[in-house]
This record gives structure tokens, sequence and C-alpha cells, in this order.
């Protein structure tokens, strides 16, 4: 509607309906929609601004170019039995007869007729199959369209073309009044009245109310026109029943009417490329359940696989522990053995000391703590694969799933992001798994148990096993503690001392051995606690960027969905602006 042709109110309107239209477009247009929907939104913007325009629909021969011409009362289109209209024709007020063709695809006719001034009207090509191809031209002005008059022929009423035809303006939320064109095939009112029941009970269904419908004969109406015997034109003019359509237009469709219509026709296309986005949003949606189920499982197995870890290590370091308790309480035992005057020649010859210790207390020590120590290394190896492997199933299924989708729907951009971070993790794990080495794993995992081990302040630099380092420690704190009996002195003072130094070697063996045990079980827990969470976290680090990706897509998706909300609160508010506006 022109600016010049509205109330100051009015027109204040419009300009707050344009700018939250153009606000709401700008917002779909970040949207996963057709391009030409959002074109279409954006001319339904622009024909604010535009005269009241009605769009003729129709399949071909069912007379639209001739309805049109009746309404217009002149021939300003052409006629005839085959499909006539190839283009969309827009017919529109000029000074001079003319045409002008823009494309192929539409034309542009000016008249200089009375009611051009008040409207446009566009004639389209034919909807059914024999024309299918200009099917998307007529789309792209239904959008834009005030008014549709949908034409049905009488001799084929409602055809199946029709009806999707319907369902599809309908979409738009369009104002649709029904035309029945050819009327003048009945034989009497009966069979005329059966063709309306026939139309009115097939759309009532779509339709939320009882819609207008004109039975008319255009052809008459035409001939009317032509004819000089003022008589026999008023009986062809009563006969095509045009005159109650046209009183529709000029006269039930008043200037607030026409404004009504003009200003909630863009909110049915608002309304509808809204829907749009929420159905895409849905099946999104519905596709990241998977991702997010598939996310789920895997931050469950990696949880479940940090805790199993925590579980399992405490009870296998225990094992180590209880190692060493054992070879303390026979270094115990050894003392009160060993540290007796009846062994006091040996006690003197410190080698004899050191070699009945490494027999009766060390014993094979060194090799049961190393075996322990490949035994955790080997169940942590195992472990870390075994997760992978659980990762890599998680990710395969996912994998074909998503595949199955992109076959099944064309995919989208979200889906080929979604399958480029499922292939590239799947790759990584892949990968990963098919180079995983147990025993390159295991041989490196020792190297660095054994550095962690030999950086304590118990342990000589030069140790190159655990072994090594464990004889070197156990062996060593016993020399210090019998050392006492190098000195010849203690056979003078044999009953004195010996009771004394043996009490005083067992307190300082326990001692020692406390700190030591101390020392490498803290040492090697460490190492296991730092090397089951690094195992953790690159796990964590290789499906980040694929799980980053579903939590993002979740709040996009939550963000759009209030966006969408927001958006029907606002056209809900502009519809009863407009009716405020129009009482």
């Amino acid at each position: 509607m022109r600016q010049s042709m509205l109330t100051r109110e009015q027109s204040l309107f419009v300009n707050q309906e344009k700018e939250a239209l153009s606000d709401m477009l700008l917002k779909l247009s970040g949207m996963e929609l057709p391009k030409e929907r959002l074109a279409a939104l954006q001319k339904a913007i622009i024909q604010l601004d535009e005269l009241f325009l009605v769009v003729v629909v129709g399949e071909f021969n069912a007379g639209k170019s001739a309805l049109v011409n009746a309404i217009l009362g002149a021939k300003v289109l052409p006629e005839g039995v085959t499909p006539t209209t190839s283009r969309v024709t827009l017919v529109k007020w000029g000074d001079e007869p003319g045409e002008q063709v823009l494309d192929e695809g539409f034309a542009v006719i000016t008249y200089p007729l009375p009611l051009l001034k008040e409207l446009n009207i566009v004639d389209s090509p034919g909807t059914n199959a024999i024309i299918r191809q200009h099917e998307r031209l007529t789309d792209e002005f239904v959008p834009r369209s005030d008014l549709v008059l949908f034409t049905t022929s009488a001799d084929r009423p409602l055809t199946e073309s029709e009806r999707q035809f319907l369902q599809r303006i309908l979409a738009w939320g369009k104002k649709v009044v029904f035309v029945l064109n050819k009327a003048d095939i009945f034989e009497n009112e009966d069979a005329l009245e059966e063709a309306r029941s026939f139309i009115l009970k097939h759309v009532s269904g779509v339709l939320e109310d009882t819609p207008e419908l004109f039975a008319v004969s255009a052809r008459w109406a035409q001939r009317a026109l032509t004819e000089t015997d003022p008589d026999q034109r008023r009986q062809l003019r009563a006969a095509s029943r045009l005159e109650s359509l046209e009183r529709y237009i000029t006269s039930t469709l008043d200037d607030d009417t026409r404004l009504r219509l003009k200003l909630q026709n863009p909110l049915g296309v608002a309304e509808n490329l809204i829907t749009q986005a929420e159905q895409v949003n849905r099946t999104q949606s519905a596709d990241l359940s998977e991702d997010r189920q598939t996310v789920s499982s895997i931050e469950t197995a990696i949880t479940a696989h940090e805790g199993e870890l925590q579980n399992e290590l405490t009870p296998r370091i225990a094992e180590l522990e209880n190692i060493l308790q054992r070879l303390e309480l026979r270094g115990l035992d050894f003392f009160d053995t060993t540290l007796r005057l009846t062994n006091i020649h040996n006690l003197i010859r410190g080698d004899c000391v050191r070699a009945e210790f490494e027999k009766e207390v060390l014993q094979d020590v060194p090799a049961q703590l190393e075996d322990q120590v490949q035994r955790l290394i080997d169940w942590l190896v195992e472990k870390d694969l075994r997760e992978w492997q659980q990762i890599m199933t998680y990710l395969q299924r996912r994998q074909a799933l998503n595949l199955e989708h992109i076959v099944g729907s064309g995919g989208s951009s979200q889906a080929g992001r979604r399958r480029e971070l499922i292939d590239s993790v799947g790759e990584r794990a892949k990968l990963l798994i098919e180079s995983y080495d147990r025993n390159e794993e295991a041989s490196q995992l020792a190297r660095q148990v054994e550095a962690a081990v030999a950086q304590t302040a118990l342990f000589e630099v030069g140790a190159v096993s655990l072994g090594t380092l464990v004889t070197t420690a156990v062996v060593s704190s016993a020399l210090d503690i019998t050392g006492m009996v190098a000195a010849g002195t203690l056979a003078v003072l044999g009953f004195f001392v010996i009771p004394y130094k043996r009490r005083k070697a067992k307190e300082n063996f326990r001692q020692k051995m406390t700190e030591f045990r101390a020392r490498l079980i803290s040492a090697l827990t460490r190492e296991f606690d730092r090397e089951s969470q690094q195992s953790v976290n690159r796990l964590r680090e290789n499906v980040t960027p694929y799980t980053r990706y579903v939590h993002a897509e979740q709040e996009r998706m939550e963000k759009i969905d209030g966006i969408l909300q927001d958006m029907r609160q606002g056209l809900s508010m502009l519809r009863s602006q407009i009716e405020t506006l129009l009482k």
C-alpha cells in the first residue's frame, strides 16, 4: 500500500512492521533455509509499499486469463484452449497499453483501466504437469500476493494437482478466494450446487473456515462486452455471475480490508519461514541426538576408564609394598639370628654378612618387584589400547549412521562438518590402534618408571634397572647397619655390646626400610598416576574436537529455538497491532 494512501499512524506502523520483519529476515538468513524462500520474505517486505496484489492461479485451461480479462472489462491477456500463459504476467496501470518482456519467465503489461489504479493483477502459468516447469515462477509470486484467486474449471473441479498446489499456497498464510469458472456448462442450478459442494467439502478440511467461492462464466462476461444489444448484454452479464466477484474485489475488499491483508501478507511469509526453520532445527536436533549419545558414551567410557585406573592401581601398588614388607620382616629376623656372639667369626667379615643378607633376606625380591612392575605396565598398556578400541567402536557406529543420513537426505553443512570431525577423530583412533606396539609402549613406560625411581635420593644414579636399584638400596642399608661389627672389639665386649647393637641395628634397619619403602612406593605411585592421567588426557584430547562440536551445536540449536519462539511472539504482537490499527 503506497505511503501516500495511508494515514500517518498507518504509515508509521508500516515502517515499524518493515523494520521488525527485516530484523527477522536477518536472523533467518543465518539459518539453513533455501535462498529463494528468504528472497520471498524480502519481496513481501518490499510489497508493503506497492499496490494491493491479486495473483490468479490454477491449472492451464481453467480460464485464468479469461477471468482476468472479464474482471478488467477488456481483453488485456491472450486466451485460448492451449496453454497461452507461459510466463508470469503482471498487469498494472499505464497511460498506454503495452507489454514488456523482462525475461523468459516474466512480463509486465500496462493498461489504462481504473481498477488498475487500485490494485495489480498477476496471471500465472498453469500448475499442472504439462507446464510444471513454470511452477517455480508461480511460487515466487504467491508469497508476494495479498489475495489469491484460486481458479478451477467446472469441467474438472479441484483436481489432485490443484489440491497439492493449494497446500503450498496455504503454507504461506495467504487469503484465498475460490473461483469456479465455466459455470455455463452446467445444465441447471442443482448441477452447479453439486460442484460447489464438492469444492467446499474438499477445501474446508485444510482451511480454518468456509472460504468464499464464486461460480462465474468468464466466457459469457466477455461476450457481454462485445454485445451491442443492451438487453442481450444485460442477460449475458447476469448469466456470467461475475458481478458478485467484482463486488467482492471492489467493495467487500474495501480500503481497510485490503490494508489488513496487505499488512498480514508478509507475516504469513515470515511464519512460513519460521516453520521451516523449526523443522530444520528439529531435524538437526534429531540428528544431533545420535551425536549426543555417542559423546555421552565416549565420555562415560573415559570417566569409567579413569575410575578403573585409580581403583585398580591401588591394590597393584599395594602388592609391591607387601613384597617390601616381607623383605623387612626377613631382615629383622636376620639380625636376630646373625648378630649373636656365637656368630662372631662371621660378623667380623663384612663380605660374609653381605652374602648371607642377600641370600636369606634379599632373595629374589628385585625380580619380584620387577615382575610386579612389569605386570603393572602391561596392565596399563592393555587398558589404554582397549579403551581406544572401545572409542573406535562408538565412532564407527556413528559414522555408519551419519552415512545413512547423508545418503537419505542429501546432507547439510552441519552434516558435512559432523562427518569431517567423526572421520578425523576416527582416523586418528584407527591409526593409533593399527600402529599400537604393545612391546614398545611397555618398554617406553618401563624406562620412564626406572627413571622416575632413580631420581629419588635413595638410589644411585648409575643404576640401570629397577632390580639393581632395589638391590643397591636395600643391601647398602644393611651394610650400613652391620658395619659396626668390623671392629674386633666386638668379640671382647660381645656379652654386653651385641644385644645392644642388635636392638639398635633392628631399629635402624626398620627406619631405613620404612623410608625406603615409602620413597619407592611414592615414586612408583606418582609415575603410574601420571601415566594413567596422561592416558586419560590423550583420549579426551583426541575426541575433544568432536565433543566440542556436539556441545556447541546443542547450544546453537537451543539458541535458535529461543530466537524462533521470540519471532513467533513478535508476529503475534504485529497481528494484534494490525487489528487494533484497523478497528
